[in-house]
């Protein structure tokens, strides 16, 4: 009689933990748009946040250290004039961030270290060149200032952002909507999922479609697709009973797929976030109130499901720590930025251990900062293969961040402007008001001393 065993993993007892009230950020509106976009981003300095404006777009984007309750009049940036559907920070430079929107352009931003200290309305570089509203972004994860980005005009433009021009614009592949669009782990392809039910593999400096895979999911509802380990693909989406869906797949053969499980019946779509040095992904609903994680290994099933964090509240959004700002002496493999309709709470994903020694196994060599080639070299066919470190020490840059530059004569818009302008004049008028406050103190002080000495 053979008895069933359990499946061993280092990752089976991983467990969700929320953030206390006072690590939260409170009191911030965050966008009621209905776009299946993540609305929010982080990096090891900063959280970033699609929040409610009244006419235009704006987002929000806070020190790490600044929890708690939030003041209404915080600074935001707000350039855009129409609402903002995504954002996302430059992997090589944690002050850059860029924004795409409803006004069909994209806008790149310099934060200053310490936050904003009044509100952004000029960004560094403002790109043009999508007819209709901009939905997806995403940077290059090893080629300096490559920026992707799709709009609902099924265009996919490469932007040289130094240059402030699109580089490569792919617009006779996709004949819908694109719901989602990424990079593989080097840069040298690109995965899309269309409303018109496929799923294509491009050659991003030539724009054209390697592979593609029709009908991945049977449903109508929206696909997400991500690369996983050793260049299969992992997607979510709906049955044509409207059931939510996970499905690993093989490139080589997309005849049919490697597994494919059904979760439930909810309609959120589910965000999948991979880690490729663990080999775990994370599924989270938009309107869920729950993470689902699994393990993706190379024996069937293939995707092998760990366990599921759940909560009161349902998450309007989901940011996403890169591996680099987790708290390795604590064991933390994962780390997302949950949002709720006032705030955003910090949830740790943990793996339970006794020993307070760095742990290898959880940790390999994971991608820095670094880039591995820039914007010209990369367009012009350099391989940018990722530049690895060690989370050993608990990581501390050692080469200075990556300046962020623009060509300023190379710009074919007027458009752009110098972020450091702004950022030292935001400064000079903080400082000004702290003399201003100052001065008033002095005032109020002396008088005191007058009074009391008038009535000695």
């Amino acid at each position: 009689m053979s008895r069933k065993v359990v499946r061993t993993s280092k990752f089976r007892h991983v467990f969700g933990q929320a953030q206390k009230a006072d690590q939260c950020y409170d009191d911030i509106r965050i966008s009621q748009m209905t776009w299946d976009s993540n609305f929010c981003t982080v990096n090891p300095k900063f959280v970033g946040m699609i929040v409610d404006a009244s006419g235009g777009g704006a987002f929000m984007v806070l020190p790490l250290s600044k929890t708690g309750r939030i003041d209404m009049s915080y600074p935001t940036v707000c350039g855009h004039t129409g609402p903002v559907l995504d954002i996302e920070f430059c992997p090589h430079n944690d002050n850059i961030i860029a924004s795409g929107s409803e006004d069909c352009s994209v806008m790149i931003w310099e934060i200053p270290d310490a936050g904003l200290t009044t509100s952004l309305t000029e960004p560094v570089v403002k790109l043009e060149g999508h007819s209709k509203r901009v939905g997806i972004l995403c940077w290059h994860p090893t080629a300096h200032n490559v920026l992707m980005s799709a709009g609902c005009d099924n265009v996919v433009i490469l932007w040289n952002v130094a240059r402030g021009e699109a580089a490569v614009r792919i617009d006779t592949v996709h004949t819908d909507v694109i719901y989602s669009a990424c990079w593989n782990r080097d840069g040298s392809q690109i995965l899309t999922a269309c409303k018109d039910k496929t799923m294509r593999l491009l050659d991003p400096r030539k724009g054209t479609v390697i592979a593609e895979k029709e009908k991945p999911h049977e449903g109508s509802r929206p696909i997400r697709a991500v690369y996983v380990a050793d260049g299969k693909i992992l997607t979510t989406g709906f049955s044509r009973m409207s059931e939510r869906q996970v499905a690993l797949w093989d490139p080589k053969n997309f005849g049919e797929p490697l597994t494919l499980q059904e979760l439930d019946t909810s309609s959120g779509v589910l965000l999948p976030f991979y880690d490729p040095d663990t080999g775990v992904v994370f599924l989270c609903g938009k309107g869920d109130s729950s993470i689902r994680y699994f393990e993706v290994t190379d024996e069937a099933p293939y995707v092998h499901y760990l366990s599921m964090y759940s909560s009161k509240e349902s998450q309007k959004g989901m940011g996403y720590m890169p591996k680099r700002g987790l708290e390795v002496n604590k064991c933390e493999i994962a780390r997302f930025y949950k949002l709720h309709e006032r705030k955003c709470e910090p949830i740790a994903m943990t793996v339970p251990r006794k020993s307070d020694l760095f742990q290898e196994d959880l940790y390999p060599d994971t991608v820095g900062p670094e880039p591995s080639a820039e914007a010209d070299d990369w367009f012009d066919g350099k391989e940018a293969p990722p530049i690895l470190i060690s989370l050993k020490e608990g990581f501390a840059t050692t080469t200075k961040t990556k300046e962020f530059k623009v060509h300023k004569t190379l710009l074919k818009t007027t458009t752009a402007s110098v972020g450091s302008h702004q950022d030292s004049s935001g400064e000079v008028q903080s400082l000004k008001k702290e003399v201003k406050d100052l001065k008033e103190a002095i005032e109020e002080l002396t008088k005191r001393v007058n009074e009391l000495e008038s009535k000695h």
